[in-house]
């Protein structure tokens, strides 16, 4: 009888999972799966409720990215309820979401793929970890731990929460920007992206060079892409726009998230906890062969810069083109996630500033009026780890009759499940395996940041 290897838990990621890799009687895998093990249940949990307590209660979704949650979910219930933001409620709504991605690429970035590319992926698991990465570059690490906290205190500064958030309302946003705030916010924002830069730089130059074989090789699938882009002209956009969903040859159909269901399905495997959603309009099935799959897409940071035409700010423009000329049009090395991270996390603060430095962001009409009604609602944000999706029905009285949720990790939990069989399969031949060939195995899983 085979062997089965077990990965249990998969570390520095921001959830919780396992991997079981079977090997056949030769020790070589014959199958290997990702278990996401957690259970959510926040689709039936609302149900009943007020629509506009619920942006409050779905935030607790994740303690990563709440901000995401509850800002899909605002918009879900804007939509319910027939209303339109006011222009400055939806700059405020967009540059919190924004600046939230910017502590969230530093955190994965440093905190948790880190360890594998500073210290190396066979470096002993005991320090394999942050506290290893500060006793190897303590310079570093010290920067990194302050860029974080900057992030984090001015999201939590201005909006009273920097994680499970209530700021957000149905209509716009709670309370108005003052001009001191705005000021304040600009200097510590134009410091993250003077520390955005110098993170691409050095990624570049001590990271992303020196694993190029690695990265042409762990965990490589061929897969679609799912993101969101500029009605307009198709460019980079994370809190509002049109979906875009592109084939593996680069083809693409735009839709309105309000008409996700046309395009995509929600499928169920038998030794999986979560869905797994696919691209249903493809009209070829689901398949998680990796090397021949079928109605497989990718979301996160690799797929929303393969989908949009360009960058809509400049450093990120530029760092997209230097990519684009490295990898292609869509890269689809996995691996490549992390590089993608932080050409994103220079449009974040890029992004950031402009918002600030729009002329009415400090005007007091913040909120449009709302009258709780029956309708339905879609709302779609781009959270760090893909697009997200809430979908809610509400009754007369304005009470959640029925939702339906696809979070953003689970766009890529098939693909995931491909990429940890493609890294197995190739690390390990004849039942010969170790320690450093199990977590090049992980490696693969963090790069999507689940």
């Amino acid at each position: 009888m085979g062997t089965v290897l077990n990965i249990a838990p998969v570390s520095r990621i921001e959830g919780h999972a396992k991997i079981a890799i079977h090997l056949d009687d030769a020790g070589n895998v014959e199958d290997a799966f990702l278990h996401i093990q957690s259970l959510r249940g926040f689709e039936k949990f609302i149900e009943g409720r007020p629509a506009e307590e619920v942006p409050r209660i779905v935030n607790r979704i994740c303690g990563i990215c709440p901000w995401m949650h509850h800002l899909a979910s605002n918009k879900a219930v804007d939509g319910a309820f027939g209303v339109t933001p006011t222009p400055t409620g939806h700059k405020l709504r967009e540059m919190c979401q924004v600046m939230a991605h910017i502590n969230d690429k530093i955190l994965h970035f440093f905190f948790l793929a880190a360890p594998d590319f500073v210290l190396g992926p066979d470096a002993d698991y005991a320090v394999r970890n942050v506290i290893g990465v500060v006793k190897a570059a303590p310079e570093l690490a010290t920067k990194v731990v302050k860029m974080r906290q900057l992030g984090q205190m001015m999201l939590d500064k201005f909006a009273g929460k920097a994680i499970h958030p209530i700021a957000g309302v149905v209509g716009g946003f709670a309370k108005p920007m003052v001009e001191a705030e705005r000021q304040e916010l600009l200097e510590g924002t134009r410091t993250l992206l003077d520390f955005a830069c110098y993170a691409l730089d050095f990624a570049k130059t001590n990271v992303f060079a020196k694993y190029m074989d690695t990265i042409g090789t762990l965990g490589v699938i061929k897969t679609g892409f799912l993101g969101t882009v500029d009605r307009a002209d198709g460019s980079f956009r994370i809190y509002d726009g049109k979906q875009r969903l592109m084939k593996a040859d680069g083809s693409y159909v735009d839709f309105e998230g309000v008409d996700y269901a046309d395009y995509l399905g929600e499928h169920v495997e038998p030794w999986a906890y979560a869905k797994m959603p696919y691209a249903k309009s493809w009209g070829e099935g689901f398949d998680l062969n990796y090397e021949n799959p079928k109605g497989i897409y990718r979301a996160n940071t690799l797929a929303r810069i393969n989908v949009c035409e360009q960058m809509s700010t400049p450093k990120a423009q530029a760092a997209l083109e230097e990519f684009r000329a490295a990898f292609g049009r869509p890269a689809q090395a996995t691996l490549l996630y992390h590089y993608a991270r932080l050409i994103e996390l220079v449009y974040a603060c890029e992004r950031t500033i402009e918002l600030l430095q729009w002329e009415g962001i400090t005007d007091p009409n913040v909120r449009a009026k709302v009258e709780p009604k029956a309708g339905r609602g879609v709302g779609i944000v781009e959270a760090p780890r893909g697009t997200l999706i809430h979908d809610y029905t509400t009754d007369d009285n304005g009470c959640i009759k029925s939702a339906n949720l696809i979070v953003g990790t689970t766009h890529n939990i098939a693909p995931m499940n491909m990429s940890v069989k493609q890294a197995a399969t190739s690390l390990i031949k004849g039942g010969v395996y170790n320690q450093g060939l199990l977590n090049q195995v992980e490696m693969a899983v963090r790069a999507y940041d689940p």
